[in-house]
This record gives C-alpha cells, sequence and structure tokens, in this order.
C-alpha cells in the first residue's frame, strides 16, 4: 500500500430539516389549532482515530464528503427524523488542520478518539411553536439552518518515542532490524527506506519503546533535495533523537563532515528540534581496527564540538545495542515520571510539539511555493522561446 501522510479533503455538515405548518383537522374537532412539528438537526461530520489504518490514501481519492441531511417535520406535532452522523476513520497519529485559517483544530494520538470537524444545522421549528394566547392560528414556521462547510487538511506523523536520523545507508533501518521485530528493506545502496518505519523495542517485563525510521537526509535537504525534509515531521512528536553516524563512509567522505550535514539541516528546517534531546551514535564502529576505534571517534565528537551523550555500537553485529536501548528506556522512563509529577513540565512538552510541528508545516508549505514558482517560471521561459520565432526577424520587402 502506498504511504500517503497527508491529504486535503472538504466535509459538509448536514442541512437542518424544514419546521411544518400544519393545522389539525379531525371531525367534531371545531378548533384544532396548530400541530406543525419540528424538522430533525443535521448530521455533523466526525474524525474518529482508528487501529489497523497507517496511510491517508483513501482521502486522495474521495475529497468531498457530506453527513445526512435532517428530514423535514410532519403534522401531528412530529419531528423530522435527524441526519445520521458521518464518522470518517483516520490513523492514529493524524493532525486535523482548517485549511482556509491554518487552525489546527485537533489531534488525533489515541485510539478511538474522536473530533467533530463540521456541525450539522440547527432544526426549523414548525408552527406549533408560534402559537400564543394572541395568535391562535400561527402561519409562521423557520427553516432549517446549513450544516458547516470546511476545508481541511490531514497530515499524519506517526507515534513514537525514539526517532532516527541520519544520512542515507548510516544504518538506521539496520538498527531498527537489530532491536525490534520490524522488517524494513536494507540494500547497499543508498535510499532504501522511502517511507517512515515503526519498530517496537521490547524490554524487561512490560516496558517497551517506538523507534521511528524516515528516510535518510542529504546535503541541502532544507532546500527540498531528497526525501528527508518532508519526513521529518514524523519526528515532530518523539521524546528523543538518535543521529546515527556511519565510521566508514563508503563514498570516502569523513564521519564528522557528514555528522555536520545532518545538524546543519536539523537546524534550518526547526530550530525547535534542533534545540531537543538528542544522542550521537556512532554505528559501524566493528569495521574500524580496534587501536583505531577511539581516535577516529573522538575526531566526530570534536570536529561537531558535541556535549551530549555519545554511544558506540554496530547494528549488523548487535554490538553496543542492549547497552543502547537499556539508556532509552531509562530516559523515557525518567521523562515520563517528571511529567506525571510536574503538569507544567508537561504542558510545556506538549506546546514544545507543537511549536516543531508549525514550524515543520511551515517549512514545508515554503518549499512547495517555491517549486510551484519555479514550475511556473520554467513554464513561462518556455513559452517565450516557443513564441521567438524566425519569422519575426525576417524583414520583408515589398516589390513594385
Amino acid at each position: 500500500m502506498k504511504f500517503v501522510d497527508e491529504a486535503s479533503i472538504k466535509v459538509h455538515a448536514g442541512k437542518g430539516g424544514n419546521g411544518c405548518l400544519s393545522f389539525r383537522r379531525e371531525k367534531y374537532i371545531p378548533k384544532g389549532g396548530p400541530d406543525g412539528g419540528d424538522g430533525g438537526d443535521g448530521g455533523s461530520v466526525i474524525l474518529q482515530a482508528a487501529d489497523g489504518l497507517n496511510t491517508l490514501i483513501d482521502f486522495r481519492y474521495t475529497r468531498n464528503y457530506k453527513a445526512e441531511s435532517g428530514q423535514q417535520g410532519s403534522s401531528a406535532e412530529c419531528t423530522g427524523r435527524g441526519g445520521e452522523d458521518l464518522i470518517l476513520q483516520v490513523p492514529i497519529g493524524t493532525t486535523v488542520i482548517d485549511d482556509e485559517t491554518g487552525d489546527v483544530l485537533g489531534d488525533l494520538t489515541e485510539l478511538e478518539q474522536t473530533l467533530k470537524v463540521a456541525q450539522g444545522g440547527y432544526h426549523g421549528l414548525g408552527n406549533t411553536r408560534y402559537k400564543s394566547s394572541t395568535n391562535r392560528a400561527p402561519r409562521q414556521t423557520s427553516p432549517g439552518k446549513e450544516g458547516e462547510v470546511r476545508e481541511l487538511k490531514l497530515e499524519l506523523k506517526v507515534l513514537a518515542d525514539v526517532g532516527l536520523l541520519g544520512l542515507p545507508n548510516a544504518g538506521k533501518s539496520t538498527f531498527i532490524r537489530a532491536v525490534s521485530a520490524a522488517r524494513p528493506k536494507v540494500a547497499d545502496y543508498p535510499f532504501t527506506t522511502l517511507v517512515p518505519n515503526l519498530g517496537v523495542v521490547g524490554m524487561s517485563g512490560d516496558k517497551s519503546f517506538v523507534v521511528a525510521d524516515i528516510p535518510g537526509l542529504i546535503e541541502g535537504a532544507s532546500e527540498g533535495a531528497g526525501l528527508g525534509i518532508r519526513f521529518l515531521k514524523h519526528l515532530t512528536r518523539t521524546r528523543l533523537l538518535l543521529h546515527l553516524v556511519d565510521m566508514m563512509p563508503y563514498d570516502g567522505s569523513t564521519a564528522g563532515e557528514n555528522a555536520e550535514v545532518i545538524e546543519q539541516e536539523l537546524e534550518k528546517f526547526s530550530p525547535t528540534m534542533a534545540e531537543g534531546d538528542r544522542w550521537l551514535i556512532l554505528n559501524k564502529v566493528d569495521l574500524l581496527m580496534d587501536d583505531e576505534v577511539e581516535a577516529r571517534c573522538q575526531e566526530v565528537v570534536d570536529h561537531l564540538n558535541w556535549q551530549g551523550p555519545v554511544f558506540r555500537m554496530s547494528g549488523l553485529a548487535s554490538q553496543g545495542t542492549k547497552d543502547l536501548c537499556a539508556a532509552i528506556m531509562d530516559y523515557i522512563d525518567d521523562q515520563r515520571q517528571r511529567e506525571a509529577a510536574d503538569p507544567e513540565l508537561a504542558e510545556h512538552a506538549e506546546a514544545r510539539r507543537m511549536e516543531m510541528q508549525a514550524q515543520a508545516r511551515l517549512r514545508i508549505e515554503e518549499l512547495a511555493d517555491a517549486r510551484k514558482n519555479a514550475r511556473k517560471q520554467a513554464k513561462a521561459e518556455e513559452q517565450d522561446i516557443d513564441n521567438d520565432d524566425d519569422d519575426y526577424d525576417v524583414e520583408v520587402v515589398y516589390a513594385e
């Protein structure tokens, strides 16, 4: 199945039913009076987070969704039937944005969590509602209200505790295969990973955490090069980022220079994300000579002036992976306990995640606008070339 993490849709809530104009007509009852009933309320449009979905591809093919309208009221003070709500199932981790205002309407991060995105129209009133001591035979009703109509943008961001960063072939997918049951594609060429992959790492007891792998970044990713820039938004929900560095680059470059590329691209994409907790993971150390490991690893640390935690490992040989996973589990447990004990800390963490998502959304939109303008300019230049015909340069002389 194709992985689609963005979709734009239009939702229409149902219209409320009109009120009924009716009078009671029965034999031997000369003064029946008004008996028109109210209409029914229109159905609303509701999004619900469902299990088993991991893509928004269905919303790429069907863009318009409309809830049922309410029925009109009838005589004998009968109320019209209300319209059925339209419930659209989306993957867990979907962010809902009003496409016209840019406001975030909600985040569906839990199973069966719901979000009403379009309110159904209110029902109209029948003439029974308007009777009074001075108006015994009202001929007044009210129509049902129109339901809300909204243009929505759906963004899917995977739910993970840990995110992996690195150049293509840095060993991110191999690491996930080594520590979890996930089996992402692994090969000896760049851009093997084309979509985000998730792996659940089980620890002792019932403890576990989720790792997210995204396509590798390359130099210029913040300007739209490669695949990774549009998938960086999937790391905005994570608590911790692991920066994997290939200690034996296949292209002859140095590990320190490659690590610096990732740090620079991350800073350009989202300064808030770059300021978050991040660990440096020096991978493929098993390919180095034993007497070179210490010096080569220190070169990378010095090149980056790295101040955070540093780990050495080999995903392929499962060397150092257990210690790294244990440290990650301790970090996540500590963060969860601190947030549970201090609600303000949890609010700060949520505000930070929202800020990262806003920065990511803005950056991706800027790149999309830049590509659109570039296509328009290229098309205009192509038309100018087509119009530059040699006939315009020919001087015509009329002989008498």
